[in-house]
């Protein structure tokens, strides 16, 4: 493992949604890198090859997690980082050989289910309880302060008053539930975790590592850098890009962020609108299809549907959430009266993707196959193995003088991935098999070894947060299956909903919010979707929207002070303070709290409900229009500047867009078309008085 794997800058750590990290050398990094490429290649022969059980897959996926956890992360951010105590070398020995508990007993446990022997309980137990110390290093302590305040529930919640006591259960039968089954540490989330996640984090570790992050500044800067703003609108797009192939946050903020944000504020954007526009950008990967953040899987495993559903209904939505952020970015611009990059200044887009045309081809196999009923396993799987392939391929087909040899090579290998959609996994294998030997013998060859090395490594370490925080995120699943007390919360806003539907989905928002103070979105998501979903579902919701609901709101918590992860993140950046980072950033972003409203009430939005083409049209066209309002109101700004009752009227009209009330569609646009003209004759007028 290199620095960069487990010595991040100490400015980048503190504001990261992960705890500081050792900088290790010598037997103890050696220790580390051969443990974070076993955990990649676990998981690798899993997926391809299948040879465990889930229970048992599971327990071995957390069982590295835990050890890799115990070793990279120290217990105090005060520790040394430059060792490993022994306290920790003897816990990551012990996680790793209790996952292995399942393995050997599996035959026993499936027979005494729901009856645990002491030693289960005991291994039961220390396992919970691992979970909750790694949980706390890497993500903080407010989620295990969440999970441990269910997990009391579990244990005491009989001797509380009225509803919201339970019928008691034993100690023997919470650790069962925990520990044991399916709804618990092992649960769906790790099971997700154990199986998708990890090859899409692998996946985008493996371009990031060929140059997917280039790739993509150059693109931006290449068709947008040189217009209106163009150093924020690369921002946007590049983020947008990025959010593609990566569906983490803040990575996102602290790798992009580390060259648009300096580029903002070089051409003329104020430290917290930079910080703003890239938190803003980068958080909006999570929802960005092809891949999204890991909320998505976990989405489609829960409601037994197809990713491609999931892709489908959220790629309006992410379009407009892009589409705010360039918009307010274009009217800052103008506002400031900012130029572009100088146009030589700029990369030519279409020799960048010339030279690295191939790291496109994984992303296009990955979306023709999500669409067209392959599992995201399998996907993931083949997206993986052909950028191993292309990787291998362009290191070889750089040494090959002849460019008519060039091309036949270039062909050769393009039939050979080919195979890999048709026939399986075990044909590419061998391809990629031969391309390692040859790569041994070219000269530069060795050096891509090392790049695809360091990419397994490299996603090992980004897969530790995930999934740690599935693993403790499954405590509050088995307490409330255990318990039953989803049920409690889910008929207060049923309660709520019986006199407005809009009361219920802000009680909920606000959960979201309130819960994303310092816990990430796949928790956030986790209790939320299990709690308020089912009951906006009996408000009439269809599930899947009110699934995207809490996933927009857990999403937008990373961006909404006062604990603002994304923000936070982009501070350290931008010098600036986060407050100041996350109020403009919830400002840029007002598509992400508008639209879930918007889909609950109109659901063409998301394409549910089989609407027509008209339909979907119309909705999208009053979005836009409602944003462009709003962006004017916020920044102040058109096409010249706006005073307050400008801006009023403005935010009033798209208002009237947004709400879901008789003839509020006809006033808003009413409104809309009234402005937009006084906006365009007043400028007009402006512009003949200046030039006469």
């Amino acid at each position: 493992m290199t620095d960069r794997s487990v010595a991040p800058e100490q400015s980048t750590a503190e504001f990261s949604e992960h705890g500081v990290q050792r900088r290790l050398g010598g037997a103890a990094l050696m220790l580390l890198t051969g443990l974070a490429l076993a955990f990649s290649i676990y998981q690798l022969v899993v997926a391809a090859f299948h040879p465990l059980s889930s229970l048992v897959t599971r327990s071995f996926h957390v069982g590295f997690l835990l050890a890799i956890t115990f070793l990279l992360y120290p217990a105090f951010r005060n520790a040394r980082l430059s060792r490993v105590a022994l306290i920790d070398w003897l816990l990551a020995a012990g996680a790793f050989s209790l996952s292995a508990y399942q393995w050997l007993y599996e035959g026993e446990l499936i027979q005494r289910a729901g009856d645990p022997t002491t030693t289960d309980l005991i291994v039961g137990t220390i396992m919970v309880v691992m979970v909750f110390e790694a949980a706390r290093r890497i993500l903080g302590l407010a989620l295990p302060i969440v999970c441990g305040l269910f997990l009391l529930y579990g244990l005491l919640g009989q001797y509380l008053p009225g509803d919201l006591a339970h019928r008691g259960f034993a100690f023997s039968q919470v650790v069962d539930q925990l520990a044991f089954g399916t709804e618990g540490i092992y649960g769906i989330p790790t099971l997700v975790s154990a199986t998708y996640i990890f090859l899409f984090i692998l996946f985008g570790t493996f371009l990031e590592h060929a140059g997917m992050i280039h790739l993509f500044n150059s693109v931006a800067l290449g068709f947008v850098g040189h217009t209106k703003g163009g150093a924020a609108k690369v921002s946007v797009l590049s983020s947008g890009l990025m959010g593609t192939i990566s569906g983490s946050g803040v990575a996102n903020v602290l790798t992009t962020g580390q060259f648009t944000i300096p580029l903002m504020k070089r051409f003329g954007y104020s430290s917290a609108f930079a910080g703003a526009v890239e938190a803003t950008s980068s958080m909006g990967g999570q929802i960005m299809p092809p891949v999204m953040g890991a909320v998505a899987f976990i989405m489609a495993e829960n409601l037994n549907v197809s990713y491609s559903e999931i892709v489908k209904t959220a790629a309006i939505p992410a379009i407009l959430y892009f589409l705010t952020a360039f918009w307010m970015v274009h009217l800052e611009a103008g506002r400031k009266n900012l130029l572009g990059l100088p146009r030589e200044q700029c990369p030519n887009p279409w020799h960048a993707m010339r030279d690295k045309w191939y790291l496109v081809l994984p992303l296009a196999a990955l979306v023709w196959m999500l669409f067209n009923g392959f599992t995201p396993m399998y996907s993931g799987m083949v997206g993986l193995a052909l950028t191993a392939v292309l990787i291998l391929g362009a290191a070889i087909a750089a040494r090959v003088s002849l460019t008519a040899f060039r091309y036949a090579f270039w062909i050769a290998l393009g039939l050979a991935s080919a195979t890999l959609v048709k026939y399986g996994i075990y044909p590419v294998l061998g391809v990629i098999a031969a391309l390692v030997a040859v790569a041994f013998f070219v000269h530069g060859g060795r050096e891509t070894l090392h790049t695809l090395r360091l990419s397994l490594v490299d996603g090992a370490r980004q897969a530790l947060p995930v999934g740690v925080a599935c693993a403790v995120v499954g405590v509050i699943i088995g307490i409330l299956t255990l318990t039953g007390a989803a049920s409690t919360f889910a008929g207060f806003i049923l309660r709520v909903g019986e006199t407005s539907l809009f009361l219920s989905l802000l009680l909920t928002m606000l959960v979201c919010l309130i819960l994303g103070m310092g816990i990430p979105t796949i928790p956030n998501y986790i209790i939320t979707s299990a709690i308020a979903a089912p009951a906006l579902l009996q408000l009439g919701v269809p599930l899947i929207i009110s699934h995207m609901f809490v996933f927009y709101f857990g999403i937008m918590a990373d961006l909404t002070p006062p604990v603002a992860l994304a923000a936070f993140a982009a501070s350290s950046i931008a010098k600036e303070s986060a407050m100041k980072i996350g109020f403009k950033a919830v400002q840029i972003a007002i598509a992400g709290f508008v639209v879930p409203y918007m889909a609950v009430y109109d659901n063409a939005l998301m394409l549910q409900g089989d609407p027509t083409f008209l339909a979907v049209l119309y909705i999208v066209f009053k979005a836009v229009v409602a944003i462009a309002l709003w962006g004017a109101a916020a920044i102040g700004h058109l096409r010249g500047p706006l005073n307050v009752v400008e801006r009023l009227f403005a935010a009033s009209a798209a208002f009237m867009l947004i709400a879901a009330l008789p003839i509020t569609d006809e006033i808003g646009f009413a409104m809309a078309a009234a402005f937009l003209g006084w906006n365009f004759w007043r400028s007009r007028r402006a512009a003949s008085a200046e030039f006469s």
